[in-house]
């Protein structure tokens, strides 16, 4: 029985080699060509990209073939590029859309195909449902039509790193003196910020600046204990600011100068803070609903219009394309500003964050706390609780009810976006969600205090178990 493909919150993904196979791939790409030539039925062009892993460039080459063979020109990518310079691209090329090979901050063994529409943004569930539909069980060769489009190689670098030039004040960062070390994780987004950087007259020092289809052992996320290599070298040559991107850049990761790492839902928060003061942007802003309330705090103390979203950065991304919001992000490491793309950018995460440390003169944890002093104290966490098939099950049905209580907490509201969040008298929630591809359930907590972020965890594991 063939592979059932199916397309989740960011593409479809799966280990290389099991359900990642050529002839797999062979049907995902038929299955987006059928689509694109079905909005498009003739002179359609698609960008191809791809990260650094395994047997990327071998995907490619056969994307490009099945895509000249429907009648769509293949612009191929030569290079690892990142999804947001692939995502720039497509708008600036005014192409109908893009198929990356990446598999993002998931282990080496993975890989997979993301598809942008001709917007540039991540494909909402009615493309995806569509190519799915498209899918055929099984790759029929179709006959290549008699003006068979010939494959197109393209650089996007250039003009994604000017882009960023008038995004960024990099003469600003310069002015201050300040050191930084950025770290890659030997992803796509090499020679990306750090010549950036250095054409800028900006000292950096780029660590795991080589191609491992390993990435070092591990999965390529900029997260916690991950970053050692990078404040060891932060620490070498006295850097204020550590940034990071994932393995195809759309992540960020942030180390500040003592070595704490600032974890996404404060950098979204910060720089929503920087973006308003800096820009003067009032626009809007937008947050998963899994994302700190410290961003809800912040737009009603700023008078900003806030957008609360399913996860998913395609839904921030369709707000990001009317511009209604100054800045969009994600808990899960992922942001865009206004007239950018609709798209993630880790690379643009990060440089904004040297700009805020540089025009504030102040490390991103003492620029917490002095929002903190604005707005009142959030303290977000993540946790992943494995399920047995029976708990699964209860906690399945769970799920469709709407608590008054959990652990003598009284529920003051409970929100459907995404999941089950439940919103205490006190402002601290717990949003549950289960995940579509393993047995866990994901709780996202946020308390007003770290001692009573403890017993919220606590209270969200009493009541998956009970």
């Amino acid at each position: 029985m063939p592979t059932q493909i199916k397309f989740g919150t960011s593409g479809w993904r799966s280990i290389i080699a099991e359900d990642f196979t050529v002839a797999n791939v062979r049907r995902a790409v038929t299955g987006i060509a059928k689509y694109v030539v079905s909005q498009k039925p003739v002179g359609a062009r698609v960008i191809i990209g791809r990260d650094p892993r395994y047997m990327g460039e071998r995907f490619v080459e056969i994307a490009a073939e099945i895509l000249s063979s429907h009648g769509v020109q293949p612009l191929v990518i030569a290079e690892p590029a990142p999804t947001p310079t692939i995502s720039y691209e497509v708008i600036r090329l005014k192409a109908d859309g893009a198929i990356n090979f990446t598999a993002s901050h998931n282990p080496p063994e993975y890989s997979g195909i993301k598809f942008s529409t001709a917007d540039g943004a991540p494909a909402l569930p009615e493309v995806t449902k569509a190519i799915e539909d498209f899918i055929p069980t099984e790759v029929v060769t179709n006959p290549a039509p008699a003006n068979r489009p010939v494959v197109e190689t393209i650089d996007p670098r250039p003009t994604y790193l000017a882009r960023l030039k008038e995004i960024v004040n990099l003469e600003l960062i310069r002015r201050s003196g300040m050191k930084i070390v950025f770290d890659p994780f030997w992803g796509a987004a090499r020679h990306y910020s750090d010549d950036l950087l250095r054409q800028a007259g900006i000292p950096v020092t780029t660590v795991h600046d080589t191609r491992d289809v390993l990435f070092g052992g591990h999965a390529p996320e900029p997260d916690g204990e991950l970053l050692n290599d990078t404040r060891t070298q932060m620490k070498a040559v006295g850097a204020k600011l550590g940034i990071a991107t994932d393995g195809d850049a759309d992540r960020f990761g942030i180390v500040d100068d003592d070595g704490t790492f600032i974890q996404p839902n404060y950098v979204i928060a910060i720089l929503f803070d920087y973006l308003v003061e800096s820009r003067g942007w009032k626009n809007g802003v937008a947050k998963s609903v899994v994302t700190t309330n410290l961003i809800n705090a912040l737009a009603e103390h700023h008078r900003v219009e806030l957008h609360e979203t399913k996860v998913g950065f395609k839904y921030i991304g369709e707000l990001i394309k009317q511009d209604k919001i100054a800045i969009g992000g994600e808990e899960s490491a992922g942001l865009s500003i206004r007239n950018h793309v609709p798209e993630k950018d880790g690379v643009l995460a990060g440089l904004l964050c040297c700009e805020a440390v540089a025009r504030r003169n102040k490390p991103l944890r003492q620029q917490l706390q002095d929002l903190f002093g604005k707005v009142g104290s959030f303290y977000p966490q993540r946790e992943n609780f494995t399920l047995t098939p029976q708990v699964k099950e209860l906690f399945t049905k769970k799920l469709a009810t709407d608590p008054v209580e959990i652990s003598g907490r009284k529920v003051k509201q409970v929100v459907r976006t995404d999941g089950l969040k439940l919103v205490f008298e006190d402002g601290s929630w717990i949003c549950f969600r289960l995940s579509g591809t393993e047995p866990v359930a994901r709780a996202y907590l946020e308390a007003r205090t770290e001692e009573d972020l403890k017993k919220l965890v606590a209270a969200a594991n009493d009541w998956i178990f009970s």
